[in-house]
């Protein structure tokens, strides 16, 4: 009967400022309640009855038509090389998301899940192993930045969008994230603080260019040529080479905001010195920065890191075209801190 009448509640937290709003005039109740519940669900309250603030039948009538989405922590790991924090979070409906919290000199960042698994299938991804399940809904994305913050003690700062998941395949429930945790009663991160990692969607890339908010993009590219890109990333087969990086072109003209291209060096697949070339080629000039990763060893793949002297030829190779280049730091190497890993061991103890 319980699961009978939560169908016909709404996910409150998923609301902008003005729905809600909206929705609580049409209840009957003045125009400033909106605000006052709009900064409860920021502060991650579990229960209507923690708004204490709000009048007794206020707060009845919430849990009335609303329901709330705060996850629980069903895995937690802690570093004790660098301080990242990784969280396995248990959904309402049972399925799994990650998110990681890392400590930098210049503040505090999360890494956030967009979806339930991935359907983009690149090969070095342990996030798609087993397919996507669904999408994750904008408040499920919030929660996420707003638990981890309050479970970390660290104040977040800073939100990176490369957890599980595309984000440009879940677009509307990104978007809607992207605005509430912006929301100067809300979190207020800035969108200047915001990343969000693509591995390629050029239509959804012009897309989110016509927005103009200000956030950084980055491009999962991982190989210059459409022949070692389609081996590695299915998603090349829709979107190639040329089209994604016109894609990104006219972003960088539309918001003149500077793309970062992510490479992850994968031995013998991408990084032969005919890649770095061929990537400086392409580069060349358009003022982006290359971020090189690491492979991170997935056991289910074949596929390898990159040698130490492999990659120092190819950074040298990039910076002799002006391209500007990085080394992601690799942070929490010792509680599965990349991408997918944490949920892929959960589940497969289960089977």
């Amino acid at each position: 009967m319980q699961a009978e009448k939560d169908k016909i509640k709404s996910d409150i937290k998923s609301l902008l400022p003005g729905e809600l709003q909206a929705e609580l005039t049409a209840m009957g109740e003045p125009k400033f309640r909106a605000k006052q519940v709009f900064r409860w669900l920021a502060r991650g309250v579990r229960s209507f009855e923690e708004m204490t603030d709000l009048p007794k039948s206020l707060r009845e009538k919430l849990g009335e038509a609303f329901f709330l989405t705060p996850p629980t922590v069903e895995r937690k790991q802690v570093s004790a090389i660098d301080g990242t924090v990784k969280y396995l979070w248990r959904l309402g409906d049972g399925n799994r998301v990650e998110s990681v919290v890392m400590r930098y000199e210049h503040g505090n960042t999360v890494c956030v899940s967009t979806e339930v698994g991935c359907a983009m299938g690149c090969a070095f991804c342990a996030s798609t192993l087993g397919g996507k399940v669904r999408n994750l809904a904008a408040s499920e994305i919030l929660d996420q930045v707003i638990f981890s913050e309050l479970d970390s003690g660290c104040k977040i700062s800073n939100i990176v969008l490369m957890g599980i998941g595309e984000p440009l395949d879940n677009f509307d429930s990104v978007l809607r994230f992207l605005r509430l945790v912006n929301d100067p009663d809300g979190m207020n991160i800035g969108m200047r603080h915001i990343s969000l990692s693509t591995c390629g969607l050029a239509e959804k890339i012009d897309k989110l260019a016509q927005l103009d908010l200000q956030l950084t993009l980055s491009v999962s590219l991982h190989a210059p040529d459409n022949e070692t890109r389609s081996k590695i990333m299915p998603v090349n087969r829709a979107y190639d080479v040329e089209t994604l990086l016109a894609a990104c072109r006219r972003y960088f003209e539309r918001t003149g905001r500077r793309i970062s291209f992510e490479y992850a060096m994968i031995r013998d697949v991408n990084d032969t010195p005919a890649h770095a070339k061929l990537l400086g080629d392409r580069l060349a000039g358009t003022g982006c920065h290359v971020n090189l990763i690491p492979l991170n060893d997935v056991p289910e793949s074949a596929l390898k890191p990159s040698t130490p002297e492999t990659l120092r030829r190819f950074i040298a190779s990039l910076e002799k075209r002006g391209i500007n280049v990085t080394v992601r730091r690799k942070l929490g190497p010792d509680i599965e801190a990349s991408c997918g890993q944490l949920r892929r061991g959960m589940e497969k103890k289960e089977k």
